[in-house]
């Protein structure tokens, strides 16, 4: 099976898994009480109703409309699919409500029409304008799109984007603004060649002209080639930008070129003709998956180039999500009538300022850089980083009531910038920023349990996605078995064996390693060997000789059964005592991390400071300021009790170890998540005005229970248990956990062993291996 077979599995799995589809309709006010249906529908509704038909402006206090934008399409230019139709085109439409939601906070109600009509298909539209505070065209094919969109702009007073032409358009202008500052160019004296005319190539000349370009230095090509006066089957969209001198050739037009903008197909443009246009010059091969030339290809033959694709492995990525979440946003914020020049101008400007700024060190650990600087490698912002949201929307909203199209207006721009961060906490993108930062350095990784479909799935998304490279411990024949019959692809994944006649030389290399660890503590020389054929014991010891650099189990064992070889073989980390388990809760307001939940039982007070400081050092590295919360029955002394008086004074030596940590208790829970309640009642506490991240309880009992609690009946995402103290990354998966949450353990291993791993590993290096030599041998010999 080929690995795009496979991800088409996956893709139609996670489309169809639980309830289909991708998005839901979730009440936001109270509705369990008869009281409460009262006021949600009949009687009680009548009187927003009677507010709105005597003030139509009320829809937007009474409804949702204000933040409820349309995806539209009628399935006519979907992705690079073409013209599928409405209902194929469904998946893309309800994607692009979760980008909405995600990035920028913003409800989506997609709606798919089928009407090719390009006069039906604006009538229809503008019949909605009652339900949406804006409409998101997409997927329309040209060049009924830019009818559709000057007539709905025209016609409706919400805002009206087609992201297919703007959202290239303003992204890549900013990009090619910030490539001409470095490249000490003027946009009105440039010489640009676009290859491609449709949609978003249009866009994109017509917003450049805006930036200053001038009409006559662009040279544009189409299906049929050159756009020159001659021709007669130019449209009026067209015309414009028909400057060539009869049919010349990319080739030609090519030559002392100083910009050349791609929105065509993959592999279109040469080396050569990279090297003969000007000194210092800006390539943008945005065609996708495939640019019309690599980068490598680019700049192996100009040094002096600045290049910018549309593909996320590579430095400049030309990608929309960096534009219409915050475009919107803004829009929505005032209520502006519609989305003008000057607004996209303004996203323009933003972003390109936003790119000479100061990166923030969660944007370099999401991209597993040292420090991100603006330069011929950073032209545009990257897509997680989470200043976007207040920077944008604030200057699109700016300009919305600079140019007359607002209808409310803001004029506390601070308490606005920081209700935006507050939509979705800034912490919150922890999870694509391990991602990022996981692929950057892939690690070997070993699934002890894989004869279980479960982690067979896991380890597959591992290796396609490119986060690390599994090895699979089990029965080899068994597992190749479960693999085929459930379509997996195991043949790049070495399988070993731990008891079978081939492991036997690695079964006495590591009972050696362990016999000298344990031999006074329980081992002798024959059992130390002997252990090594469980497949836990032989993983972690894998680990601890650097035949890989993490491990992942405990999918069928008992939790100490999994955590005991960890311990015996791998050890804690140098002055750390023991160790602990802490959850990574992901909730609507941010990650919630939770310790101890899973190892220690009744910690002393001296013990539970220790887990206090293991916990906040593994949430640093999420690039997260900890802010911990103590918790117990009591608030700061309101009961002298045993209990209570041992988490006090596990605190006092936290900070006697770590006075710059920000954490405080004992105190309830209730205490710890209500600000007003915290501040008004114990104004000396350093949780004021803090959003607390981190929980640490008292003992095993409660975490355990607090953390099962939040994951059946809250709404929230559980990952780990993940192991705090142990030397190297070996990490325990919960009973019976999903795919999903697996592959988010992977995630963590695999960033663990970064910083506990220094040594890079490529998958050539893995391939070169002895580890990798056997495993063919020994899958030959089978």
């Amino acid at each position: 099976m080929t690995k795009q077979e496979l991800r088409k599995q996956q893709a139609l799995e996670y489309h169809a898994k639980g309830r289909p589809g991708k998005i839901e309709v979730i009440p936001t006010k109270e509705a369990k009480t008869q009281r409460d249906l009262s006021l949600a529908y009949s009687p009680g509704v009548a009187e927003p109703c009677k507010e709105i038909a005597a003030n139509k402006e009320d829809v937007y206090k009474y409804t949702a409309k204000g933040n409820l934008v349309a995806v539209i399409s009628n399935g006519t230019a979907v992705l690079g699919l073409g013209n599928i139709g409405p209902e194929a085109g469904k998946p893309v439409m309800e994607g692009k409500g979760v980008l909405f939601k995600i990035f920028a906070d913003i409800d989506v109600f997609d709606i798919e029409i089928a009407e090719t009509d390009p006069e039906k298909f604006v009538q229809i539209v503008k019949a909605l304008e009652p339900t949406f505070g804006g409409i998101n065209l997409e997927d329309i094919k040209a060049p009924e799109c830019f009818y559709i969109e000057q007539e709905l702009r025209k016609r409706m007073d919400i805002p009206v984007m087609h992201d297919d032409q703007h959202g290239t358009a303003i992204i890549s202008a900013a990009a090619l603004l910030n490539a001409l500052e470095l490249q000490k160019k003027k946009i009105e004296k440039v010489k640009i060649v676009v290859n491609g005319a449709g949609a978003a190539a249009m866009a994109c000349v017509l917003l450049y002209v805006s930036l200053g370009a001038k009409p006559e230095n662009f040279t544009m090509f189409d299906r049929t080639g050159a756009l020159h006066l001659g021709r007669t089957d130019l449209d009026d969209f067209k015309k414009p930008f028909a400057t060539a001198k009869g049919d010349s050739t990319l080739e030609e037009a090519m030559k002392n070129a100083d910009v050349f903008i791609g929105l065509s197909a993959g592999n279109t443009v040469t080396k050569a003709m990279v090297k003969s246009m000007a000194k210092n010059p800006i390539v943008f091969a945005m065609a996708n998956p495939d640019p019309e030339i690599s980068w490598e290809d680019a700049t192996s033959v100009r040094k002096d180039v600045i290049m910018a694709t549309g593909r996320s492995d590579y430095p400049n990525q030309v990608n929309n999500v960096l534009g219409f979440p915050y475009i919107f946003r803004g829009a929505l914020d005032v209520r502006a009538k519609q989305i003008n020049e000057a607004m996209k101008l303004a996203a323009v400007r933003a972003l390109a300022e936003l790119t000479k700024t100061p990166v923030p060190d969660m944007v370099n650990l999401a991209y597993n850089e040292k420090t991100i600087t603006f330069g011929p490698d950073y032209i545009i912002p990257k897509p997680l980083d989470p200043r976007l949201l207040a920077t944008v929307a604030p200057a699109v909203a700016r300009a919305a009531m600079e140019s007359g199209v607002a209808q409310h207006h803001i004029t506390d721009w601070e308490g606005y910038g920081n209700s935006l961060n507050q939509r979705l906490g800034i912490d919150n993108q922890v999870l694509r920023v391990l991602g990022n930062r996981a692929r950057k350095d892939p690690k070997r990784i070993v699934f002890a349990e894989a004869d279980n479909i479960k982690i067979l799935k896991a380890a597959q998304i591992v290796f396609d996605e490119g986060i690390g490279y599994p090895i699979l411990l089990g029965e080899q024949a068994k597992i190749k078995q479960i693999a085929e019959a459930n379509k997996i692809d195991v043949s790049d994944m070495p399988i070993f064996d731990p008891r079978s006649d081939e492991m036997e030389e690695k079964r006495n290399q590591y009972g050696e390693l362990f016999f000298k660890k344990r031999s006074r503590r329980g081992f002798n020389a024959y059992e130390s060997k002997k252990i090594m054929k469980d497949r836990n014991y032989f993983g972690c010891m894998m680990v601890e000789f650097g035949d890989a650099d993490c491990m992942i189990s405990g999918l069928t064992k008992n939790y100490p059964d999994t955590i005991r070889p960890a311990l015996q073989t791998i050890g804690t980390e140098d002055g750390v005592n023991r160790i602990a388990g802490m959850y990574l809760m992901m909730t609507k307001k941010g990650p919630l991390f939770l310790a101890d939940t899973t190892v220690n039982f009744n910690p002393t007070a001296e013990e539970l400071a220790e887990i206090v400081l293991l916990a906040a050092k593994e949430v640093k590295l999420f690039n997260i300021v900890p802010r911990i919360a103590m918790l117990s029955y009591s608030n700061f002394g309101s009961s002298n009790s045993p209990e209570a008086a041992l988490v006090a004074k596990a605190r006092k030596i936290v900070k006697e170890k770590m006075p710059s940590l920000i954490v405080d208790g004992e105190m309830q829970a209730n205490v710890a998540f209500n600000n007003d309640l915290l501040k008004e009642n114990y104004p000396f506490s350093e949780l004021v005005d803090k959003d607390v991240n981190t929980l640490i309880f008292p003992n095993l009992a409660s975490g355990n229970i607090a953390y099962n609690i939040l994951k059946e009946i809250g709404d929230s995402d559980a990952i780990g248990p993940i192991l705090l103290g142990l030397k190297k990354p070996v990490h325990v998966l919960q009973l019976g956990s999903s795919v999903h949450n697996i592959v988010n353990m992977a995630l963590i291993a695999v960033t663990d062993a970064q910083i506990k791993c220094k040594s890079s590993t490529t998958q050539e290096e893995v391939k070169k291996s002895k580890w990798w030599k056997k495993f063919k041998k020994v899958s030959k010999d089978l």
